[in-house]
């Protein structure tokens, strides 16, 4: 369980008041008459073109600088704008950036296929469950188990490789984090090639496959024009690296270890305000937090209210946190170290049963 702090003590999940009526009903009319959930398109609009500016001074400057290792430095600021792209793409996704969805669509083609090489459509799909079902083992995919397992009973049988992983899962997580950028790019062409994959008409797959391809090839071209091949793939590694690091910054605090409502009776009766509230995890700071976690570190608002535009998270906030501390539901936020501490002591925990098991076998 998390042992961030809370606005009400309470554990476990606080009852439901009587007399029925939603709990999320009040906050949200409070929140559109704030005019929070109102489109900001300047904002992002100056946002993304920072983000694509920077894309062509990296490109630039590899081209200019020439094959000379010093240009591998340039992995650096390009994993940081891989990042915002990608935190771009995901607002994207939730309809944030405008409500026209044509022109939220090219947005979000053009910073995930494009930029990044991750298929938009398989992205949507997957994340449009978690946001429905967070944390819930059996029907978010982000805590289903695969190289990492969020429940004791997700480890029983794993042996060798799989085992030796959930055993010191806490140890390597950021380590695996390493390879997050790679993985959202393999996950994504297996779903492109897969029959069953979530594109739903054939124009869809063959825009994101094109664009796909265009991304592998300008990305390639790109560092063996500049570059030579060990210095090309040099960069590469260092920039796929980081770029996994930075996601997993962004996107490890905010569920692990927070209630599960596959772990409680009524849990699958959850209203919207409960389920998500519950299940989410804030972390505290400032403008710097806000940029670096891509608004993510408010990731009970943006559970609430996922068409939210990213500037208005932070607006939002105090009437949230007041709401649930009228209604005795536990609202948790915690510092930004400390939400690592927790998330990572969660995976720990989970790994216990295994590492005793494997200390107790004979040699």
């Amino acid at each position: 369980m998390s042992q961030a702090t809370a606005l009400a003590p309470a554990p476990a999940p606080a009852s439901r008041p009587r007399g029925g009526g939603s709990e999320f009903a009040p906050l949200l009319r409070l929140v559109k008459g704030q005019g929070l959930l109102d489109h900001r398109p300047g904002w992002y609009a100056r946002d993304i073109a920072l983000t694509l500016l920077g894309f062509a001074a990296v490109a630039a400057g590899l081209l200019l600088a020439g094959p000379v290792w010093w240009s591998v430095l340039l992995a650096v600021p390009l994993a940081l704008l891989s990042a915002r792209a990608a935190f771009t793409a995901h607002d994207a996704g939730h309809s944030q950036v405008t409500a026209d969805r044509r022109t939220g669509r090219a947005v979000q083609l053009v910073h995930a296929n494009l930029l990044l090489g991750m298929s938009r459509e398989w992205w949507n799909d997957k994340h449009n469950r978690h946001h429905a079902h967070p944390n819930h083992l059996d029907k978010d995919p982000d805590v289903a188990a695969d190289v990492l397992v969020f429940a004791e009973h997700q480890t029983a049988g794993r042996t060798g490789l799989r085992g030796f992983l959930t055993r010191h899962q806490a140890l390597l997580f950021f380590p695996l984090t390493t390879l997050e950028g790679l993985a959202l790019k393999l996950y994504g062409v297996r779903a492109l090639l897969a029959k069953d994959g979530p594109y739903r008409t054939r124009g869809e797959r063959r825009t994101e496959g094109a664009l796909l391809l265009l991304h592998f090839a300008g990305y390639a071209a790109l560092l063996l024009t500049a570059l030579a091949p060990a210095q090309a793939l040099v960069f590469a590694l260092v920039h796929q690296m980081l770029f996994g690091v930075h996601l997993g910054l962004a996107f490890a605090p905010n569920h692990k270890g927070m209630e599960r409502p596959d772990e409680h009776e009524d849990g699958d009766s959850w209203g919207h305000l409960r389920r998500q509230v519950l299940t989410s995890r804030n972390i505290r700071g400032g403008a710097l937090t806000d940029w670096f976690l891509g608004g993510l570190n408010y990731q009970v608002e943006h559970h609430l209210f996922p068409s939210m535009p990213r500037p208005h998270l932070r607006l939002a906030q105090p009437a949230v946190r007041a709401h649930c501390r009228a209604l005795g539901i536990p609202y948790t936020e915690t510092g930004f170290v400390d939400s690592y501490r927790q998330a990572l002591g969660h995976l720990h925990e989970v790994g216990a049963t295994l590492r005793e098991e494997h200390a107790g076998r004979p040699e």
